[in-house]
């Protein structure tokens, strides 16, 4: 799956940036929401940042509107919330969708590599989580009811 690395994606700044950046990095791809009852996430996140960040690997936030438009800001908004509420440091992307036709090429080639019950690909809420290993693998695909500090061990093992 080291197709990921030709994709290229939008920072929340604006900046275009290719996923090859990441490439040799275990990754932790998420879409997130500023107002969803898993919100609260970012921290978990943010700290498997700080504490696995230094050894190769990094979160990777893409905030979506396509769950109860439960993120309805513009991306200067959403990098204020998430700086402000959650001391977010990880990197963040302009916002994207996930599923549909207009789902942002990481989204289908992860969603393909990885599907979710049943063989469906779709995703179905916001804080789907895919761990990525450092050959570009999409290792596993985590519910958002999956809490951060449960994929430590995993991302442990990849380290």
């Amino acid at each position: 799956m080291s197709g990921i690395y030709d994709i290229e994606a939008m920072k929340i700044d604006g900046s275009t940036v290719s996923m090859a950046e990441w490439q040799g990095k275990v990754l932790l791809v998420v879409n997130t929401a500023s107002k969803c009852g898993f919100t609260p996430q970012y921290e978990g996140l943010e700290k498997l940042q700080k504490d696995f960040g230094a050894r190769g690997f990094a979160v990777l936030g893409f905030p979506s509107n396509q769950f109860g438009s439960q993120e309805p800001g513009d991306e200067a908004e959403i990098a204020s919330f998430c700086k402000l509420t959650y001391d977010v440091d990880f990197p963040m992307f302009a916002k994207v969708d996930v599923n549909g036709d207009n789902a942002h090429p990481l989204f289908r080639a992860l969603k393909k590599a990885a599907p979710g019950l049943l063989g469906s690909e779709g995703i179905k809420w916001n804080f789907t989580k895919f761990l990525i290993d450092r050959a570009g693998n999409v290792v596993d695909r985590y519910a958002p009811t999956t809490k951060p500090a449960d994929i430590a061990a995993d991302i442990e093992k990849l380290l």
